[in-house]
């Protein structure tokens, strides 16, 4: 895909993230010197081309008081991990959820998923609840607490902040 100047305005605007507005898009325009129109209609030729997958939101959730997160992992049989993922996902407490192949036998987990809670017992009350209402019992688990935080930043598609485009890495991809 070509991308021509204003291709590269709005790229290099979307790499501060989207203004927290009731207008995001036309906020992101005025950064980009063109209308909410001509933004959103570059955004659908971006995802079109496989240049922009989604669009997510990073949660500094520190700073929204939730002092503890943990990565539960799950070594469910093959068979349940797509059923179980996507209702695990639907839990509003769960903020990432997602398959990855096992390494066996030292990592067996097929299933991640993040929870965010105010304290570590927060967390493990929501792992308890997954594990009763989605019928995990007895399913091999573990539960990371995260010890430090690291960056958190938003995709970057401008490398050197120039205007060469990078494809971001998709999911999974390294």
């Amino acid at each position: 895909m070509e991308l021509d100047e204003g291709d590269g305005r709005l790229l290099e605007a979307l790499q501060q993230g989207l203004p927290l507005t009731s207008r995001p898009y036309e906020a992101l325009g005025r950064r980009a010197g063109m209308s909410e129109t001509e933004v959103l209609r570059r955004l659908e030729r971006f995802h079109a081309g496989g240049w922009i997958n989604r669009m997510g939101l990073i949660v500094r959730h520190h700073e929204l008081g939730y002092r503890a997160n943990a990565m539960m992992v799950w070594a469910l049989p093959p068979e349940r991990v797509s059923e179980v993922g996507r209702t695990m996902a639907r839990y509003p407490f769960v903020t990432l959820c997602y398959r990855r192949r096992p390494s066996p036998p030292e990592w067996p987990y097929n299933l991640f998923c993040m929870i965010h809670g105010r304290d570590r017992e927060a967390v493990l009350g929501h792992r308890d609840r997954l594990v009763e209402e989605l019928g995990l019992h007895g399913i091999p688990q573990e539960v990371l607490f995260s010890t430090r935080r690291f960056k958190q930043r938003g995709a970057w598609y401008l490398q050197g902040g120039g205007r060469r485009p990078e494809r971001p890495a998709a999911a999974g991809e390294a």
